[in-house]
């Protein structure tokens, strides 16, 4: 096999090598040889492959994008469509660092060869089919993960999930969230990269103006992707948490936590077991776990809470953001954090957590959107 790409960028130069890497495990291809960028019509691609066997010859036409994220991945699928209507030997290719399970499926979709950096692929053509799957991000875009699930981003999905089927203009949101314009307008992008929101006002939006109504999209499209990579990247440990142990029993805990909070003007919130129990009835527990904003120390000793190491069953967490008490309400006449909040923080524990998190998922959030 040949090959050259003289003065490419190196995500291009990358993305040729990987290729090429793939195309080495083929024991039957006699040559192959790289050509930087093509255009026909309106239509780009970055390089193409020529590949030849006695039985096949092949144009490989690639596209190599810095975000593999659906909106992009479906961009570049109906751009080298296009592009290979001129030579029917033409086998369109997507590359990037990393394509999500859900762009990988939108490839599969447009019948567009797919491959990334962490080893993900999928090459079906005459007699090469190379397909491998489930590689873990290795070049994981942390700025836009951090940017997504940071505090003040979070503030967003929780009102976007919480609030169910309901449309939303950016001032709105920001106002609802308590954060800038500015970071709407950065977590919004970000979303439709997923392609997890649709417009409203759609010709508004593609005219570019930024007064159209956004909403989250379907239950299957949008709300489990989103819950399941939020609960995936969700870092509980930034909030504080300290451990007590209690003698009453966990009903009159919790019942004097509560009033000791309204006491001393502190703001509280049960989650975790305490949560569940009050939304599915069928969940036992023998913990309290509260997010409170206010002196702990005052709280446990009104309620006579003992500090331990070990072996307590009641935790009290300070949050990393106010952002946690978003969607609280009174539950069987105790404050609750949303159903949102519940799932992520019962999705942290193993085992029982995790059977909680999906009875509060289907029970309470999924029929919000039905």
């Amino acid at each position: 096999m040949t090959e050259s790409l003289k003065d490419a960028p190196s995500v291009e130069h990358k993305a040729a090598g990987h290729l090429m890497a793939e195309l080495r495990e083929i024991p039957f291809l006699a040559s192959a040889s790289i050509r930087r960028e093509s255009t026909h019509g309106d239509s780009r691609v970055d390089f193409i492959l020529n590949v030849r066997s006695p039985k096949f010859d092949r144009r490989l036409v690639c596209e190599v994008k810095s975000n593999g994220q659906p909106r992009s991945a479906r961009e570049a699928c109906l751009n080298l469509i296009d592009y290979r209507r001129s030579d029917k030997r033409d086998y369109p290719v997507l590359i990037a660092p990393y394509i999500s399970p859900a762009a990988a499926a939108i490839c599969t979709q447009y019948k567009v060869g797919y491959l990334d950096f962490s080893g993900n692929c999928r090459l079906a053509f005459d007699q090469v089919y190379i397909r491998r799957e489930g590689f873990p991000n290795q070049s994981v875009q942390k700025r836009d993960l951090r940017s997504l699930y940071s505090p003040k981003a979070e503030r967003i999905l929780r009102v976007l999930l919480t609030a169910g089927k309901r449309s939303w203009r950016m001032q709105e949101l920001a106002d609802e969230a308590d954060i800038s314009l500015g970071q709407v307008a950065n977590v919004k992008r970000l979303l439709a990269d997923h392609e997890w929101i649709g417009y409203a006002g759609i010709l508004q939006e593609l005219a570019g103006k930024q007064k159209s109504s956004f909403h989250i999209r379907s239950l299957d499209d949008a709300v489990l992707p989103m819950l399941r990579e939020w609960a995936q990247n969700y870092r509980i440990e930034r909030s504080d948490a300290r451990e007590y142990y209690a003698m009453k029993p966990i009903p009159q805990v919790e019942a004097e936590l509560t009033a000791a909070s309204r006491e001393f003007k502190a703001r509280i919130a049960f989650s975790g077991f305490s949560g569940a129990a009050r939304f599915a009835p069928a969940v036992r527990y023998q913990r309290v776990t509260a997010y409170v904003l206010g002196n702990l120390d005052s709280l446990a000793d009104r309620v006579g809470l003992k500090p331990v190491s070990s072996g307590s069953n009641v935790t009290l967490i300070t949050p990393y953001d106010e952002g946690v008490f978003y969607g609280a309400r009174e539950v069987e006449g105790a404050p609750v954090v949303s159903p949102v909040q519940l799932y992520l923080d019962l999705a942290q524990t193993k085992g029982r957590g995790e059977e909680a998190a999906a009875a509060i998922l289907e029970e309470v959030i999924k029929p919000l959107w039905r």
